[in-house]
């Protein structure tokens, strides 16, 4: 087992680094993180896929940029559902200590590579329907798949290489540092930047949608003004404006959902933890996925592309189901027509 400089109020561990970061102390809590867990994990997984199948089974979905940036929110979002779960339950729930630094570090850079590409597509989407909005008549020129597919790579690369740089070693076993309270063998400095990164995307985010918004309430105000020329142009104003209140509640539920662990995560680096605010840490975790959980059917509900993709697949499988429910029937009055025959 790899030892490092632990935290000062975890010294009772005996020097056992993992075992330092197992906060959950009674088999109530563990029962209740693992619930969460699993039920925000297998819902979030679900939903998620489910958004994917409706973009990639629609062509006319598939094509736009905007639906490629919620295909990779999806795609990070089950990501982080899977790796975040098992390493989560394995290790507080079951107290599964018996891996090396390395693994830990690999399973840690995961989680983070998700929830990051997470919030970088979501991002992606913001600066998508601000370039949509402010400049309408140049949009497909600058907005292209080539572009999006670009974007997107390079999005996933840099997350990736952040997330990987503990693992890579900026960690405060080789460096001989200061570790965190909140993560084995993660520097204080690295998180320190882990949050500042984080805390550029949200900015960066809110300052989009908050320009997307203000172009939105005045495309509103120009289509209630000019109610007699609604034609094509005022039918993609309205999809554009749709879209972006569709994404700024995606914005406000990972605000919320994000904003208790980054608090804590924050204070951590400038005071210690007590065991109480370490659990309730853990707990806060489980918000993440709720978020994960919540994205998906906020896309149902708003979006009115993926939702009559979702009829139209229901749609089939009513029919499939119909048909497979009649076939027997059919066959068994044809049966008894040649027996009466």
């Amino acid at each position: 087992m790899d030892t490092c400089r632990i935290p000062e109020n975890a010294s009772k561990c005996s020097g056992n680094t993992m075992e330092c970061f197992m906060v959950l102390s009674t088999q109530a809590q563990k029962i209740s993180i693992g619930i969460l867990c699993g039920l925000f994990g297998t819902m979030c997984v679900f939903e998620n896929s489910l958004v994917l199948y409706l973009i990639f089974s629609s062509p006319g979905i598939r094509k736009k940029p905007s639906y490629l940036f919620i295909g990779s929110l999806a795609l990070a979002d089950i990501l982080a559902s899977i790796i975040f779960v098992c390493s989560f339950v394995n290790f507080h729930v079951f107290n599964k200590a018996g891996f090396s630094k390395e693994v830990f570090l690999l399973q840690l850079g995961g989680v983070n590579t998700s929830f990051s590409a997470s919030l970088s597509s979501l991002l992606l989407t913001a600066l998508d329907r601000y370039i949509s909005i402010s400049r309408p008549s140049e949009y497909k020129l600058l907005m292209t798949r080539k572009r999006a597919w670009t974007a997107l790579g390079v999005l996933w690369v840099t997350c990736a290489t952040i997330a990987y740089l503990p693992l890579l070693g900026w960690n405060c076993c080789v460096l001989d540092s200061a570790c965190s309270e909140l993560f084995p063998f993660v520097d204080d400095n690295y998180l320190s930047g882990w949050i500042c990164f984080t805390m550029v995307l949200l900015g960066c985010i809110v300052y989009a949608y908050t320009h997307v918004l203000w172009r939105a309430r005045q495309h509103v105000a120009y289509m209630e003004k000019h109610q007699a020329q609604v034609g094509k142009q005022n039918t993609r104003m309205r999809m554009d404006v749709m879209l972006a209140k569709t994404l700024v509640m995606v914005l406000a539920v990972l605000t919320l959902c994000w904003s208790p662990v980054l608090v804590l995560m924050i204070y951590s680096i400038f005071a210690r933890l007590s065991d109480h605010l370490r659990k309730v840490f853990a707990f806060c975790s489980t918000l993440c996925l709720l978020n994960s959980m919540v994205n998906p059917i906020i896309y149902a509900l708003r979006s009115k592309e993926l939702f009559s993709s979702l009829r139209r697949v229901f749609s089939h499988l009513r029919r499939h189901l119909k048909a497979s429910e009649e076939s027997p029937e059919a066959e068994s009055t044809h049966k008894s027509s040649v027996i009466e025959t």
